[in-house]
């Protein structure tokens, strides 16, 4: 969700650090003023020894109306501290409903700016890849939980390029937190347009679109369903660790070793395994009951002998769901700032609710098919993917094998660790130019009708009516 912050830049210096102590101090006055003065919009995002931003204090420390003044002035949501968590995680932490809807509006409302600030780098990948294109790639999602494997989707995406405009054919609209949605969408974008890019989300079975530019008013239900998945589970993060891995040819056959060479589609690629990375994943539920814990821990068991998972994980619970009230406050902050400020980085000094973490690391040794075959660079390639609606979450995990100075090639196949216990083997089968591809296909069909709501209704309201579409297309047969 949105963009994460180069935790590699220098944290901010203590004569710099104004905004933050004013929010520490609950000045509500002060940070109005401040952020009122201030025209840089560098400073919205300033880490301090810990890699807070002003937005983390806020949270941390349930200071509501300094919250919404730095959201209404688009300080950044999903900005890791150096301890790999963000605004929007410690605010599940600490409870309060009302700034975890207020946080789910801000990334909404940001990933949609987000690809706007991209537009020159997008252009630049478009004008360095050339031509027109096609594109088709595979994801099959994997586990290392017996059984589970065979519940979880694929998806075939198609993807297709004419001068500035993109097209994006799939058979999943969705798949995040362990919960995805079955679908035949169409995403189409023109970069070719001042400011915003012309973004069109098509359901093709419903045969109705929605323009992006025109749902910047949320549905709440959306929004509400998506507060009470987070106030009810694990706050997790998940970090991929490189610093020990080693990069090594794969070998095949019996008697007769050779190193290992495979036709991808139309791509021959050769097979090297990276050993030794380590999945790192940080679970926290300082803010779950103990129900909540049981119930969860019912779901796992659940998933993991693949026992009714369907009916979960598709969302397509027939009762109504309760919503979560505001937890109450935990204690008061007894640290000043002047404590706070001193502190050394990494000490990681308590200022919301004291944490119930739990820390889990699993040896990923995948494997990746490098092919000199391929006409275009990952580098080229991965602007464009990123942006292509919610598939660019899991494009952008392709950013990690680029930094691990692999052996000449495209990677045409390569594993990526997506949730914990879940792994996505990706394989890019087809691409080519094409000077013969239609401006039509980049069009909305004109049999299709605009639903300005259609995206952003829950799984539950989306099988509601294709059944009732499907029930009424069964009886006029």
């Amino acid at each position: 969700m949105g963009k994460i912050i180069n935790m590699s830049a220098d944290f901010a210096h203590q004569e710099t650090l104004t905004l933050h102590k004013l929010v520490f101090n609950n000045d509500i006055s002060g940070v109005s003023k401040y952020v009122n003065r201030s025209k840089s919009t560098q400073l919205a995002d300033q880490l301090d020894q810990h890699g807070n931003t002003p937005l983390h204090l806020a949270v941390m420390l349930g200071h509501k109306e300094c919250v919404q003044i730095l959201l209404k002035h688009n300080h950044t949501v999903n900005v890791k501290n150096i301890y790999g968590w963000t605004p929007l995680h410690e605010s599940i932490s600490y409870g309060d409903r009302q700034t975890i809807t207020s946080l789910f509006r801000a990334i909404r409302k940001q990933n949609k700016t987000a690809i706007k600030h991209k537009k020159p780098e997008i252009r630049r990948a478009l004008e360095a890849i050339g031509g027109n294109f096609s594109l088709e790639m595979k994801w099959d999602f994997q586990s290392w939980i017996p059984f589970v494997s065979k519940i979880l989707p694929s998806d075939i995406c198609k993807i297709y390029r004419k001068g500035s405009r993109i097209r994006l054919d799939s058979t999943l609209e969705d798949f995040s937190d362990m919960r995805w949605i079955r679908g035949d969408v169409t995403f189409l974008v023109n970069f070719d347009t001042e400011g915003e890019p012309d973004i069109v989300l098509m359901d093709n079975r419903r045969k109705v679109y929605q323009r992006m530019q025109q749902s910047s008013n949320e549905r709440e239900a959306s929004i509400e369903d998506e507060v009470d998945v987070a106030m009810s589970s694990d706050i997790i993060d998940v970090a991929v660790k490189s610093k020990a891995s080693v990069i090594e040819r794969v070998s095949s056959g019996w008697f007769f070793r050779h190193e290992k060479t495979e036709k991808i589609g139309r791509f021959e690629a050769d097979f090297y395994r990276i050993s030794g990375l380590l999945v790192q994943t940080r679970k926290r539920r300082e803010h779950l009951s103990e129900e909540d814990i049981r119930r969860n821990k019912s779901l796992r068991d659940a998933f993991k002998h693949a026992e009714n998972t369907e009916k979960f994980l598709e969302e397509s619970v027939d009762e109504e769901p309760e919503r979560r009230k505001s937890l109450p406050a935990p204690e008061g902050q007894k640290m000043s700032w002047d404590q706070y400020h001193k502190s050394l980085a990494a000490s990681n000094p308590c200022l919301g609710r004291y944490p119930r973490e739990k820390i889990n690391q699993k040896q990923f040794d995948p494997v990746v098919g490098l092919s000199a075959d391929f006409p275009v660079r990952l580098e080229d390639l991965l602007p464009i993917l990123e942006a292509l609606g919610p598939k660019g979450k899991m494009f952008s995990k392709l950013k990690d094998f680029i930094k691990l100075r692999l052996p000449p090639g495209f990677p045409v196949r390569v594993d990526l660790p997506i949730f914990p216990a879940v792994k996505a083997t990706v394989s890019f089968t087809q691409f080519q130019f094409s000077d013969a591809l239609s401006d039509s296909m980049f069009d909305v069909p004109r049999s299709y009708k605009e639903d300005c709501e259609w995206f952003e209704k829950t799984a539950k309201e989306k099988q509601q009516e294709m059944a009732k579409l499907n029930s009424k297309s069964g009886s006029s047969v």
